[in-house]
C-alpha cells in the first residue's frame, strides 16, 4: 500500500483560485524563511556575459557553465570580440557544456547584437527573442536578472514544483508561467524564481524525493500526485527508524545486570562483616 503524504490534500480536483492564492502565500512565507537572499547562479560581469552563460546553461549545470566562462570571457569579453570569432574558435572553450550548436548560436547572436544593437543587449523581450539561439526562457532570465525587469522564467525545477504544489496544472511551460505570474506579486518575481530553483535543487528533487519530509510538499501536494509519483519511482516514503529487536537488546541488558549483581554481593558481604 502506498503511504499517503502527511497533511496533503485529499482532493484530486484542480484547486480553486482562492485555494491557490492561499497556498501561494504560504509557499512564499516558507521560501522567504529558507532562502531569504538567493544569489544569481551564473557568474557574469554584464548583460552580454549573462546572455552567453544562459545559452550555455541549457541542459547543463550552472556549476559547469561557471567553470568554462572565465576563459571564454578572457578571450572575448563583449559582443564585438565574440562576433569576431568563428563557432569553431568558440567551441573548444564550451565543449564540456554539450552541443556544438551552442558555439554557433553564441557566434550568430553576437554578430546580430553588433549589427542590430551596436553590441549592446537590448532591454526588450521581443528584441531578445529575435536573436539567434535565444528563446523565451533565455530572454526572460536576461530581462529579470540583468535588467531587473518583471519576468518569470520557468525552468524544469519551477515547472515541477508548480505541479507538485497545485499552483498550476502544469501541462506546459506557458501555462505554468501564466499561473505563477497571476498568483505572486509582480515585485517578487525577480527573487521568487531564484528561490524556487534553489528550493527545487535542495529540498524537492525530481527523483528520490520524500514528500512527507519536504517543507512544502508535505502539506501542498495532493494525495493523488503523491501516489502517482510513488508508482513512477520518482518519490519514496519516509523511512521510520527501526526499533531494535529483543535479541539486539539482550546483550546490553546482560551487561547492565552484571554490575548490579556484583554490587549486591559486596553489599551482602559488608552486612555479614558487621
Amino acid at each position: 500500500m502506498t503511504p499517503a503524504v502527511a497533511h496533503a490534500s485529499t482532493s484530486t480536483a484542480t484547486p480553486s483560485t482562492r485555494d491557490r492564492r492561499a497556498r501561494a502565500a504560504k509557499v512564499l512565507q516558507i521560501l522567504d524563511e529558507l532562502i531569504p537572499a538567493p544569489a544569481i547562479p551564473l557568474d557574469h560581469g554584464d548583460p552580454f556575459q549573462l546572455l552567453v552563460a544562459v545559452i550555455l546553461s541549457a541542459q547543463c549545470t550552472d556549476a559547469r557553465v561557471n567553470m568554462v566562462t572565465p576563459a571564454l570571457f578572457a578571450r572575448a569579453p563583449d559582443a564585438h570580440a565574440m562576433a569576431a570569432l568563428d563557432a569553431s574558435e568558440i567551441y573548444p572553450f564550451v565543449k564540456t557544456c554539450g552541443f556544438a550548436s551552442k558555439a554557433a548560436n553564441i557566434a550568430a547572436m553576437s554578430r546580430a547584437l553588433v549589427a542590430e544593437h551596436g553590441g549592446e543587449v537590448p532591454r526588450d523581450m521581443a528584441a531578445l527573442e529575435r536573436l539567434p539561439g535565444v528563446g523565451h526562457k533565455t530572454a526572460s532570465v536576461v530581462m529579470v536578472q540583468a535588467f531587473d525587469e518583471p519576468a518569470f522564467p520557468v525552468d524544469t525545477h519551477i515547472h515541477r514544483l508548480a505541479g507538485r504544489w497545485q499552483l498550476s496544472r502544469a501541462r506546459n511551460v506557458e501555462e505554468v508561467e501564466r499561473d505563477l505570474m497571476a498568483l505572486f506579486p509582480r515585485d517578487r518575481w525577480t527573487t521568487l524564481h531564484l528561490q524556487l530553483i534553489y528550493f527545487g535543487r535542495s529540498y524537492c528533487p525530481a527523483k528520490g524525493h520524500v514528500p512527507a519530509s519536504c517543507p512544502i510538499c508535505s502539506w501542498a501536494m495532493s494525495k493523488a500526485r503523491a501516489q502517482r509519483e510513488m508508482r513512477q519511482g520518482l518519490s519514496k516514503p519516509r523511512v521510520k527508524p527501526r526499533k531494535p529487536k529483543p535479541s539486539q537488546l539482550a546483550p546490553a541488558l546482560k551487561a547492565d545486570a552484571k554490575p548490579n549483581l556484583a554490587q549486591k554481593a559486596r553489599s551482602h558481604g559488608r552486612k555479614r562483616s558487621r
